[in-house]
C-alpha cells in the first residue's frame, strides 16, 4: 500500500496538436511503465479514430511508479484528455478526479483559445497548476515570449516553466520532478466509509461493463458489496485493478487511487458518470456534487440505409451512449428515410467521430440528415415548444416568434488575418464585442448564432487564416430572430432531411447555393428533375436537372420526318409518366455537401 503522500493524480492539458499525448508517452516511458518494445506513438489512444486523425477523444489514464532524485517511490495517476473544443466534457470530469495539472504550451505557438479554456476548467476545479513549455527543439521556439504570454493572458506565474521538448525528450526528468515537488498530494479519510467517485465507464465484451474510479475516503477491494448511490443499485465487484497501461490486478484501492472495477454490470446505465459509488453496509450518507450534465447543443438524424439494420444502430447507439455522457438521442421516424434516431452532440466533430464509430465498430452504413440547433417556438397562445428538427416546424400561422441561441465566441487569431476574420463573423450575423492584442496576436469575441457556426465555420476559420486562428466557444443563451424553414423539393416532393432554418434576409442566397449543389450531387435520370427551395408554398429558387436521353431514333434511318417525330413523341409520353412516379435516388454524400456554406 502507497502512502497517500506519496501519490500524485495529475491530468495533461492543452491546446490540439500541444503535444499533450507525446509528453505522456516520454513519461511512460521515462519511467520504464511500458517495455521499449511495446512502446508506439500515441500508446495512449487506443481508438483508430483517435490514431488517424492524431487527436485524443476520450480521456485515458495510466498509472506510473516513479522513484524520485531522493530516493522515495512514488505513485503518478496520469489522465490525458482531449484538447479539442467538441470534448470539453471530457476535460471537465477528468479534472474533478484529480489535484494538478500540467499545463502544455506550444513554445512556437504560445497561447491559443483551447488553452485558455482547458486551463480555466483547472482553475475552477481547484488545481495546482505547472507551466510546461513544449517543442523547444524547433527553431520557432520562443520561450521567453510564451513564458510572457501565459502570465500576459492566463495570468500564472510562468517564471519557473519546464522546458522539454516531448519529442526527443528533453526535460522529462525535470518535469517527472516537479510533479513530485510542486503537485499536491490527495486528500482524504483512509479510515472513514468508502466514498468513490466514478470517473468514467464503457462496455467491454468480455468483461460487461469497466468502471474507472477515484477513490476519495475509505478503501475498496475485491469480493465488497457495493451501491451506486443514484439509483440504488447493489453489485459485488469481481476484479479490481490500475492501468499501467493494460489492465493489471490488485487486491484493493486505497485513498487517493484512481483504478478500475468490473462488478457484473449488465446495463451501461446503472453507472452514471459522476455517481458516487459506497459499501452497501455502512457506506457514507453524503454523496460527492457530480458534474453537471452537458447540454447537447448539435442535433442530427442517424438513419441505417439498409432499414433491416434499425436494431443492430440502436444496439450500437445504446452502447457508444454508455461510455459518452455527453451523447443524447431518441427515436424518429422519417417520410424518406424511414426509422432512425434524433441524437444530440457537443459540436460537429463529435458528431463525425460518432458517425465514423457507429460505421465502424457496428458496420453500419448511415444516412445523416443536416445537423440543426434547438430553437424557441412561441405560440400565438404564449406556450414554448423546444423545435430540435426544422421539419417538424408548427404552421407559421400560429407561430408568434422563434428564438435561437447564441455563443459567445473567442478567436485567437495572428494580425495579419484579423480582417479575413471579422468579415467571416459579420458573413455569420455575428456581433462584436471585443478586440484586444495579446503580444502580436489579436483576440476577439464575438456574439455568433449557433446555427451559423455549428456547421462549417470552423473549417472556413482555418482555411481563411491559413490554419493560424484557435476558436472557442461557450453558450450564452437565447435571442429573437427573424428564422424561417426552407424546404427542399426535389421532383414536387419535400425532402425532410434537407429542411433547415434560415435568416429570412439571407433565405434566397442560402436557396439558390443549395439547389445549385443539389443539380451537381444528384445523378440524372431517365426524365428532367425541378429541384426547388420555397419557404411556405412560395418557391424562391429553382435548379431543374435535365433528363439522360436514350436515341430512340437509332434504328429509322431514311423515309420520312414523321417516323421519328411519333417515336420522339412516343418517348416523351413516358418520361412525363415516369416522372410522375419516378422515384429520385439521392446519393447520401448530396446530404451532407448541400448543407455546406461556402464562401
Amino acid at each position: 500500500m502507497t502512502k497517500v503522500a506519496n501519490i500524485r493524480n495529475f491530468s495533461i492539458v492543452a491546446h490540439i496538436d500541444h503535444g499533450k499525448s507525446t509528453l505522456a508517452d516520454r513519461l511512460i516511458q521515462t519511467t520504464s511503465t511500458v517495455s521499449d518494445r511495446d512502446m508506439r506513438e500515441q500508446l495512449l489512444d487506443s481508438m483508430d479514430i483517435e490514431r488517424e486523425r492524431g487527436i485524443t477523444i476520450k480521456a485515458n489514464t495510466v498509472r506510473i511508479d516513479y522513484t524520485a532524485s531522493d530516493g522515495e517511490k512514488y505513485v503518478l495517476n496520469l489522465i490525458d484528455t482531449p484538447g479539442h473544443v467538441d470534448f470539453a466534457y471530457e476535460v471537465s470530469r477528468s479534472m474533478r478526479a484529480v489535484e494538478g495539472s500540467l499545463l502544455v504550451v506550444d513554445s512556437t505557438q504560445g497561447v491559443e483559445a483551447q488553452t485558455l479554456a482547458n486551463v480555466y476548467q483547472a482553475i475552477d476545479a481547484d488545481h495546482e497548476i505547472v507551466p510546461v513549455l513544449n517543442k523547444i527543439d524547433l527553431p520557432a521556439s520562443d520561450c521567453k515570449r510564451v513564458a510572457e504570454q501565459i502570465e500576459d493572458v492566463i495570468g500564472l506565474d510562468a517564471s519557473e516553466a519546464i522546458e522539454v521538448s516531448a519529442k526527443s525528450g528533453i526535460g522529462i526528468n525535470e518535469t517527472l520532478e516537479a510533479i513530485v515537488n510542486k503537485l499536491p498530494a490527495p486528500q482524504g479519510d483512509a479510515d472513514a466509509p468508502l466514498k468513490a467517485m466514478l470517473v468514467d465507464s464503457w462496455y467491454d465484451a468480455y468483461l460487461g461493463v469497466v468502471v474507472l474510479v477515484r477513490i476519495m475516503d475509505g478503501k475498496m477491494q475485491k469480493g465488497d458489496r457495493i451501491k451506486m448511490m443514484s439509483n440504488g443499485t447493489l453489485h459485488s465487484i469481481d476484479r479490481i485493478g490500475v492501468f499501467k497501461p493494460q489492465m493489471e490486478n490488485v487486491d484493493c484501492l486505497y485513498t487517493g487511487e484512481i483504478g478500475f472495477i468490473t462488478a457484473s454490470i449488465k446495463q451501461v446505465r446503472d453507472t452514471r458518470v459522476g455517481d458516487t459509488i459506497t459499501h452497501d453496509k455502512g457506506g457514507t450518507t453524503t454523496a460527492l456534487p457530480g458534474f453537471k450534465p452537458s447540454q447537447p447543443v448539435v442535433f442530427c438524424g442517424l438513419f441505417p440505409v439498409d432499414s433491416s439494420q434499425f436494431e443492430d444502430l440502436r444496439d450500437a447507439i445504446e452502447k457508444l451512449a454508455l461510455n459518452d455522457a455527453s451523447f443524447s438521442f431518441e427515436m424518429e421516424t422519417s417520410a424518406a428515410l424511414g426509422f432512425g434516431f434524433r441524437c444530440g452532440f457537443l459540436g460537429l466533430l463529435h458528431l463525425e467521430v460518432i458517425r465514423d464509430r457507429i460505421e465502424r465498430e457496428y458496420d453500419i452504413d448511415l444516412i445523416t440528415t443536416a445537423p440543426s440547433v434547438i430553437y424557441h417556438v412561441y405560440s400565438r397562445d404564449g406556450d414554448m415548444i423546444e423545435l430540435h428538427n426544422p421539419a417538424d416546424m408548427p404552421d407559421l400561422s400560429k407561430v408568434d416568434h422563434l428564438e435561437e441561441p447564441r455563443i459567445k465566441a473567442t478567436i485567437l487569431v495572428p494580425d495579419d488575418y484579423l480582417g479575413d476574420v471579422l468579415k467571416l463573423c459579420q458573413d455569420r450575423r455575428g456581433i462584436q464585442e471585443d478586440l484586444t492584442y495579446a503580444g502580436s496576436r489579436a483576440m476577439v469575441i464575438y456574439d455568433l448564432p449557433l446555427n451559423e457556426v455549428v456547421f462549417d465555420f470552423y473549417d472556413r476559420l482555418k482555411s481563411v487564416t491559413k490554419g493560424y486562428a484557435s476558436f472557442d466557444y461557450q453558450m450564452t443563451g437565447y435571442r429573437t430572430d427573424n428564422l424561417v424553414k426552407m424546404q427542399i423539393l426535389v421532383n414536387e416532393e419535400p425532402v425532410d432531411a434537407l429542411s433547415v432554418m434560415v435568416h429570412r434576409d439571407r433565405s434566397e442566397l442560402r436557396g439558390r447555393a443549395m439547389c445549385e449543389k443539389l443539380k451537381d450531387l444528384i445523378p440524372r435520370h431517365m426524365f428532367k428533375i425541378p429541384i426547388q427551395a420555397a419557404i411556405g408554398g412560395k418557391v424562391i429558387a429553382r435548379e431543374t436537372l435535365a433528363a439522360l436521353r436514350k436515341d430512340v431514333t437509332a434504328k429509322c434511318y431514311g423515309g420520312d420526318a414523321t417516323r421519328k417525330r411519333k417515336l420522339l413523341d412516343k418517348q416523351k409520353a413516358g418520361k412525363k409518366k415516369m416522372r410522375q412516379f419516378g422515384k429520385v435516388d439521392i446519393p447520401q454524400e448530396a446530404f451532407i455537401s448541400a448543407l455546406k456554406m461556402d464562401g
